[in-house]
């Protein structure tokens, strides 16, 4: 099977950026179609960077990306149709309602109108947004405007969702339609790479979990494969994604 075909959602090989620091060193990361998949490590380790970069908002400086078969980048108009990128500070229009913002963000993707509002509707539904439907955005808070921004990702049907810090500024109900709206999407076939501080997050939805570190992967598995490659695991596999994380990212920190 080639490394760039159509049944991986994403090929990273050799993925650089530089700023005044290396921020992603040579990364090489593989993701299944269908795979939920928590990319996670400390402050500063390139995770934004990274999917940025996967989203083609930042040019690598080095390497290669493909999504679901596609070059990414000699052909980014046709790898971003099939992409839906949320980031943790949501961007939307204040003086439109929500419907108004997911006509005109269908439009600019240029979905069939008549598919698109059942879309939206459908969306506004399912994160708890209908009774909000024709209010002006301008009035909502954060979890709710990252609702809207998250519907508005959704709308042309994506095949690869990317979200960094989804959960950011949501209440426990808020996140838990958030998290079964993914975990729909995931059941049906869409590919779900997700970057999050809430590590419980990550242990319960993610069927594999990259950690990095200045750029380069420290380790990736399952919860249950990083508990094994960790040295300091018990033996009945009991401990906490958190207790890994600290161990992989600051032995000194879990040894103390």
């Amino acid at each position: 099977m080639s490394q760039s075909g159509p049944s991986l959602a994403l090929a990273i090989q050799g993925l650089t950026k530089r700023f005044d620091r290396l921020a992603v060193d040579s990364l090489d990361l593989t993701i299944r179609a269908g795979e939920f998949y928590a990319l996670l490590g400390p402050n500063g380790a390139g995770k934004t960077t990274t999917l940025r970069m996967v989203a083609g908002l930042l040019r690598p400086d080095a390497g290669a990306i493909h999504i679901l078969g596609i070059d990414a980048l000699r052909d980014p108009v046709a790898a971003k149709q099939l992409i839906a990128w949320v980031s943790d500070e949501p961007m939307i229009y204040d003086k439109l309602t929500p419907l108004e913002y997911l006509a005109f963000v269908a439009g600019l993707w240029g979905c069939d109108p008549r598919a698109a509002e059942a879309a939206a509707h459908r969306l506004l539904d399912e994160l708890g947004l209908a009774p909000h439907a024709q209010e002006r955005c301008e009035g909502f808070s954060r979890g709710m405007r990252q609702k809207v921004a998250l519907a508005g990702a959704l709308v042309h049907d994506p095949r690869l969702i990317i979200l960094d810090e989804p959960l950011t500024g949501l209440d426990a109900m808020s996140a838990r339609l958030v998290k079964g709206l993914l975990q729909d999407r995931v059941r049906n076939g869409c590919t779900v790479i997700l970057t999050t501080h809430i590590l419980e997050v990550a242990e319960r939805m993610a069927d594999r979990i990259g950690v990095i570190a200045a750029g380069r992967f420290v380790a990736e598995g399952s919860l249950d494969e990083l508990r094994r490659r960790n040295e300091q695991g018990e033996a009945d596999g009991s401990r906490s994604l958190e207790d890994v994380f600290v161990a992989l990212v600051d032995p000194e920190a879990a040894a103390a």
